[in-house]
């Protein structure tokens, strides 16, 4: 299954990104494509939502089931949509009480193996987009007085 993964350490706690990831119900605020968000349940170890995304005309919609560990690990379990599979998982683990290192999974898989690898080729710029995203909304949720972000190799 093809896949990307990026590791990142932020000057907030992992508390907070924790938070600011299973605001799902939010994305639409913040992150490109996304242009609904539905959550069908949610509990403190669970959510079942609905993203329906979007690029000009193209709109999909993705139902996902998603597994939450306050304040390690959020873990998202596609269940319905036009892929064949779709999975990410987030992981937070804190450096201190102000830094925390977060590491980013997704792996997909197309029903269309020929759309897969057109989309395979721009997968990578979106996902820098969207891991972008993420930090700018926990600068405007939290501040950005700390440090800034940096890979870690």
């Amino acid at each position: 299954m093809p896949g990307i993964r990026e590791t990142r350490r932020l000057p907030y706690s992992a508390e907070q990104m924790y938070d600011l990831v299973a605001d799902v119900g939010r994305y639409g605020e913040f992150l490109p494509w996304v242009i609904a968000t539905r959550v069908r349940s949610d509990s403190e170890t669970e959510m079942i939502a609905d993203m329906v995304v979007g690029f000009k005309s193209l709109r999909e919609s993705f139902t996902s089931r998603v597994a939450k560990e306050r304040p390690r690990m959020i873990d998202v379990h596609y269940l319905d949509g036009p892929l064949s599979d779709l999975d990410n998982v987030w992981t937070f683990r804190a450096i201190d009480e102000s830094t925390c290192e977060i590491d980013f999974l997704v792996e997909f898989t197309f029903k269309n193996r020929l759309f897969e690898k057109i989309a395979g080729q721009y997968f990578d710029k979106a996902f820098r987009k969207m891991v972008e995203a993420f930090e700018k909304r926990a600068a405007d949720l939290y501040g950005s007085s700390n440090s800034s972000a940096q890979s870690v190799a």
